[in-house]
């Protein structure tokens, strides 16, 4: 077996592959099996775990993606840091198709995930003001930038369970409310992150202005991938960059999520 790796991606459309050569590891957790098997590998001296999100044939929508298992197997093999690349819809058309958004809020609006480990024995509360790593999102928006990719360092990321598309008078909600972006990924893999005390830092590549903003016909599948598509092997490369600039010793407030809080059970 590699060595442990300190750092995972969880790739999503379009984005099923990253490391040239690795590993792979067949993982089971207490909440079932993850989305596929995960790849370590080596990427700037560092071990790195890879997992599709979807898994590689795309066979779990949103709604039915194994997030409790993805995020306990990673951390299981040793994964402290997470960076999460996925497609995003604009709801604003400031925000153009190709633009990289590294969120700093997130708003869930899904219903029926599970979103928490801890929903039996006792009742724990982790922190969720800021929902990503600081540091991540810091690296992130500065290795972006130095690569010369058009880079908004903030947003707001609404989640929605899918998998269709929003509705015109959703989507102009969504805006109205100030929010910048539309997702349907995002969450619970945040929170969860959150509560094994990981580092998360989102990479949303915007592929579609959302159809309430846009005129036409509204988004669709092929318009999604085929946008990711153009921009994957740039966001390869980004995502590459990234882990290189990563820290290795965590300076942030993520490992002390979970400080001063009995846990039911013991962390992988």
């Amino acid at each position: 077996m590699p060595g442990e790796p300190s750092v995972a991606v969880i790739g999503g459309s379009g984005f099923y592959e990253l490391l040239a050569s690795g590993e792979e590891i067949k993982v089971e957790t207490p909440f079932g099996t993850p989305s596929d098997t995960i790849v370590v590998g080596e990427v700037a001296g560092r071990q790195v775990a890879f997992l599709p999100r979807h898994g590689r044939d795309h066979r779990f929508p949103p709604h039915k993606i194994p997030y409790r298992a993805n995020l306990w197997a990673l951390r299981s093999l040793g994964v402290r840091q997470v960076l999460a690349p996925s497609a995003v819809g604009s709801l604003t058309g400031d925000l153009q198709p190709g633009t990289l958004i590294v969120p700093d809020q997130l708003v869930d609006r899904t219903t029926g995930r599970q979103q928490t480990y801890y929903d039996a024995d006792r009742a724990v509360h982790v922190p969720f003001a800021d929902p990503y790593c600081p540091v991540g999102r810091a690296e992130a928006i500065a290795v972006a930038r130095t690569a010369g990719w058009a880079t908004a360092d903030s947003g707001t990321l609404v989640v929605i369970d899918g998998p269709r598309f929003s509705t015109r008078a959703e989507s102009r909600w969504y805006a109205a409310q100030g929010w910048t972006l539309v997702g349907m990924t995002g969450h619970p893999e945040a929170v969860l992150a959150r509560e094994l005390a990981l580092c998360y830092t989102s990479l949303s590549l915007v592929t579609d202005t959302d159809a309430g903003v846009a005129e036409g016909e509204g988004v669709t599948q092929e318009e999604v991938l085929r946008a990711f598509g153009e921009n994957v092997a740039k966001m390869r490369e980004l995502v590459l960059s990234i882990i290189a600039a990563l820290p290795a010793e965590r300076r942030c407030p993520c490992p002390d999520t979970l400080s001063g809080i009995t846990l039911p059970f013991e962390l992988p």
